[in-house]
């Protein structure tokens, strides 16, 4: 079940501008150009806001994700309705033909357990095509970016022309490595609504991740660094072996 900072239609309204500018997607985009990429599966795609940048760049795209409220958002960026909008996790994709598959946003962290990984590695893996690619990132377990998430700079406050001003909070609420989880709680303050959203992500290291490609039908071409993030995050680039 996706979470409801995702899922639920209060939280997903004001998602993209809490999460702020999203510089690391003109570098997704340069990756598609890169690796000659028209179809483009966008997994966990969200509100939409990488899948409509690049079907602006004149490519065929599919974005997939298991929260409704979220696509909602997404299908309203998109007034042409030139991308497929799957309702869904990427385990039951129908056959794309994708020539690159991406996870921003740090998706690949939300998979906990080793059979939900492979299960998603092999969905993806249906849906390119032979020698398709996979890019992805994820945070480097090494960097303990939860401890700057429990010292953080407190309430974040922004004002909405429908809901009004809305503070958001971020606590840490438990870290067994691997797994990390916090919650973010969103108060509407024009009418005192309060809605919590507890996640946990898990954080795997280099070697785990390329481990699980090669077993799953990949081989890693490269591991980057997230030209937005120095020294935070691998950005995996793999292809699909067969």
């Amino acid at each position: 079940m996706p979470d409801p900072i995702f899922a639920h239609p209060r939280l997903a309204a004001v998602y993209d501008a809490f999460d702020g500018a999203r510089d690391d997607l003109d570098v997704y985009l340069a990756i598609a150009g890169e690796l000659g990429a028209d179809r483009v599966l966008d997994v966990g795609c969200g509100t939409g806001s990488l899948a409509v940048l690049l079907a602006d760049s004149g490519r065929t795209v599919m974005g997939v994700d298991p929260a409704e409220a979220s696509l909602r958002i997404a299908r309203s960026k998109d007034q042409g309705g030139r991308i497929t909008w799957i309702h869904g996790d990427a385990t039951a994709l129908p056959a794309f033909g994708a020539d690159l598959a991406v996870m921003t946003g740090n998706v690949a962290q939300v998979f906990l357990t080793d059979d939900d990984w492979t299960r998603t590695l092999r969905g993806v893996h249906g849906a390119l095509r032979p020698r398709g690619h996979l890019v992805f990132e994820t945070r480097r377990p090494e960097r303990r970016a939860w401890e700057e998430w429990a010292s953080g700079t407190g309430p974040v406050v922004l004002d909405f022309p429908e809901a009004g001003p809305v503070e958001r909070r971020l606590e840490v609420t438990d870290v067994s490595l691997p797994l990390v989880s916090f919650r973010y709680t969103y108060t509407f303050l024009a009418d005192g609504t309060v809605v919590t959203s507890d996640s946990t992500l898990r954080f795997r290291d280099r070697d785990e991740v390329e481990a699980s490609l090669a077993a799953n039908g990949y081989r890693v071409l490269d591991v980057r660094d997230a030209p937005d993030r120095p020294g935070r995050e691998f950005v995996f680039v793999a292809q699909r072996t067969t």
